[in-house]
């Protein structure tokens, strides 16, 4: 017997993927080209870093709406550590010694990508405020400490060695490289999925979204858990920012606004469900992909910014939709009735 609940269930989201690659095509000649395709993943490369670090946090059945302020925080903080290591070289420094700035200033600035999420993660532990509110309350205190830090100004040339994370390029073949943002994308969800699916840590973020309260009855600290999820969120975010300031040569105060909307769309509309305890960082980065080639899409049909936003936000509470529809919270009899007066 059909059932369009089974249907929505066993749709891969890697055919809805497909689906809209071959709907693009077919509507724009650019898109299919090389440049085009290299664009869309240089594009998705910060939100899908992003968007993992998300996932680790909805799968317990938190969200985190500062990821896009952390993002701007922490590009804001490796701007100003990169320049003070230039300026404390001297003049002429040697590239090693660069590279040496360079390293150090982004472990500096993913420093303070993770304390922003361990504010965060202990606030809603131990101060037991939602999510919801105390990472509303993080994206203003971010965003303040990058306009204060920056003096609401935007930190400009950067040296060779930040860039390469950015515009660089792994050659593979003589006509053919990969761009760094997208292998640093591509380690990032491989590491998380093996975390998440091969590790002790990883089925228990699942267990924790899934019964809280059974994880706390087997011993587990159900606070320690949590907490490291949002560490990682803010971590990943920073990782994000340091890929955006390499593209851009730029650390902008305003940087990542929006971010977080992008990330928990890519995040939902790859089936991580916002109860927790169901999701797959793989699935994750095709959302992040499925947002990339929608907005490179819509761009190429010369649909405003602003109208992408209303699109995407119809996307997003689709997706939800969908996910209550997969978990039997609504009723596909009751939408019989509703639309076809049964």
């Amino acid at each position: 017997m059909f059932s369009f609940k089974k249907v929505i269930s066993k749709l891969g989201i890697g055919l809805v993927l497909l689906f809209m690659i071959i709907g693009m095509s077919l509507t724009s000649q650019a898109f299919l080209s090389t440049n085009n395709i290299f664009n869309i993943l240089l594009q998705v490369s910060v939100i899908c870093v992003i968007s993992v670090g998300m996932t680790y946090v909805i799968l317990t059945g938190g969200i985190d709406l500062s990821v896009g302020s952390i993002v701007a925080l922490s590009a804001v903080c490796l701007g100003l550590f990169t320049h003070w290591g230039v300026a404390w070289l001297g003049e002429n420094p040697s590239q090693s010694a660069l590279w040496g700035v360079v390293l150090l200033s982004i472990a500096g600035a993913v420093l303070v990508g993770a304390l922003c999420g361990y504010v965060n993660g202990v606030v809603i532990v131990y101060g037991k405020v939602t999510s919801f509110i105390t990472t509303l309350g993080m994206m203003g205190i971010a965003r303040g400490l990058a306009l204060t830090l920056s003096n609401g100004k935007t930190i400009y040339n950067f040296p060779e060695q930040l860039r390469f994370f950015g515009n660089g390029r792994l050659a593979v073949t003589e006509n053919f490289s990969i761009p760094i943002p997208v292998i640093i994308a591509l380690i990032v969800v491989l590491i998380s999925f093996y975390v998440l699916t091969q590790t002790v840590f990883g089925r228990q973020i699942y267990a924790l979204g899934g019964n809280r309260e059974a994880v706390r009855l087997s011993g587990i600290n159900v606070n320690k858990l949590e907490i490291k999820t949002y560490v990682i969120n803010g971590a990943l975010a920073a990782i994000g920012a340091v890929i955006l300031v390499g593209r851009l040569n730029a650390a902008q105060p305003i940087a990542g606004t929006g971010y977080e909307l992008d990330a928990i769309a890519a995040t939902v509309i790859g089936g991580t469900s916002l109860m927790g305890g169901v999701g797959s960082v793989i699935s994750t980065s095709i959302g992040a992909l499925i947002m990339g080639v929608l907005q490179n899409g819509l761009t190429l049909l010369n649909v405003t910014s602003y109208l992408q936003r209303l699109i995407i936000g119809m996307v997003i509470i689709l997706a939800v939709f969908l996910d209550q529809l997969r978990r039997g919270e609504v009723s596909t009899g009751r939408l019989r009735r509703i639309f076809f007066r049964e």
